[in-house]
């Protein structure tokens, strides 16, 4: 989510779909979860308390902001090739996992929840470097799991991408099973756009296959631009791009970036978008900093239209979430370069946008902890189904 922190009341939200991976027993579904999202743009953790009956329903949530100083390392460490020592790594994990156990404390005090309703956390962590390729491929998130189990004394499941990294897949997108589970209809082929940091689409066709992938740069550069040029986290209302013009050089420049030519499965993150690859993009041109973020918001959206011509051409309406669909100058480019489709907040299925993805951690500890897999080797390129993640018991283990 971009922006400030805000929340949702319990009960606000009704039935959202049916959920996927499987039956699931009464056992299984008894009790709360809580999601907790720390995105690419590193804003805030976004927390969800969710229940599953099975249909999954949203009873609270909140984005409970980082602490500047370690939203800053994050940013610094994410974004750069500089070498980092064991013990920074080792105290960032340690202090990510105390912001996301504050998270979770956070919503349950917030939304009047004892902890022993808490079935488990799903946390994702904070991704530090996607490299889910090469001869020795990987992915790593901190935040260490067993911090936020010991403060919370709730069972917690992190570390969910590196499992389908080692059965050969690209460890994300791992959202588009919860999609799937939550938003797929058989009346029509339909895809849901995410727009955190970096955009992604799962393609939900009424009679086929679910599919999805990273389509590059959602809100992340247009983020470290304004908070270059501006000292703001990200352009409120699309204020900064709005008064600026899409520079056509520069765009046609960030628009022939190879990897965007690849086909899926495929996921990206900031260490490969940033504002170090922008600057080489830039050479030579001259543009004003407003240009240049009017430029990335409609780089932004074309490269999100490209994907999803290419993948599903006969796609009927698409579906946002993510922090980008507060941004309506991003809206209306996504409306340009895709003419005649629907384009609607996933608000209107009954799943809030900013909290789509922290529900989706809540749902995939559920898989785990029920023994399900979370991957889709379709989406990722995993070898098989695999059931994610890492389990670290809380008071309320065994379960």
């Amino acid at each position: 989510m971009a922006g400030s922190a805000e929340s949702r009341t319990p009960g606000a939200h009704g039935r959202a779909g049916a959920a996927g991976g499987g039956t699931a027993g009464a056992a299984e579904d008894a009790g709360l979860f809580i999601g907790l999202m720390s995105g690419t743009s590193v804003d805030g953790v976004d927390a969800a308390l969710v229940r599953f009956s099975p249909q999954p329903r949203l009873l609270f949530a909140r984005t409970y902001p980082l602490p500047d100083l370690l939203a800053e390392l994050v940013l610094r460490i994410s974004q750069s090739d500089a070498l980092v020592s064991p013990d920074a790594l080792g105290e960032l994990d340690t202090r990510m996992g105390q912001a996301l156990a504050d998270a979770a404390v956070a919503v349950l005090k917030d939304s009047n929840t004892p902890p022993q309703a808490v079935r488990a956390i799903g946390s994702h962590g904070q991704t530090l470097r996607h490299r889910p390729f090469g001869e020795a491929p990987f992915t790593m998130q901190v935040g260490d799991g067993n911090v936020i189990a010991e403060q919370t004394g709730i069972t917690t499941v992190a570390d969910f991408r590196r499992r389908d990294v080692s059965a050969g897949g690209q460890g994300a997108p791992l959202v588009p099973a919860f999609h799937a589970a939550a938003l797929h209809t058989a009346d029509e082929d339909r895809a849901v756009l995410n727009i955190g940091g970096i955009a992604n689409l799962t393609l939900l066709p009424a009679n086929a296959s679910v599919r999805g992938f990273d389509t590059g740069p959602g809100n992340g550069l247009m983020d470290a631009w304004c908070l270059r040029h501006r000292g703001e986290r990200f352009d409120r209302g699309g204020v900064f791009a709005a008064s600026g013009t899409c520079h056509a050089a520069l765009l046609e420049r960030l628009l022939s970036e190879p990897w965007l030519a690849l086909a899926p499965p495929k996921s990206t993150g900031r260490d490969q978008f940033h504002v170090p690859w922008l600057e080489l993009k830039l050479a030579g041109l001259s543009c004003s900093p407003a240009d240049v973020q009017a430029t990335l918001n409609r780089f932004t959206a074309i490269s999100v239209a490209d994907a999803l011509q290419a993948q599903l051409p006969t796609c009927a309406r698409v579906l946002v979430c993510g922090g980008g669909v507060h941004n309506p100058v991003l809206l209306e480019n996504l409306a340009d370069a895709l003419p005649g489709l629907p384009i609607e907040s996933t608000a209107g299925h009954d799943l809030d946008p900013d909290f789509v993805e922290a529900m989706a951690f809540a749902w995939l500890a559920r898989e785990t902890l029920a023994n399900r897999p979370g991957n889709l080797p379709a989406v990722t390129g995993a070898r098989g189904p695999r059931v994610l993640g890492a389990i670290y018991p809380g008071s309320n283990w065994p379960l």
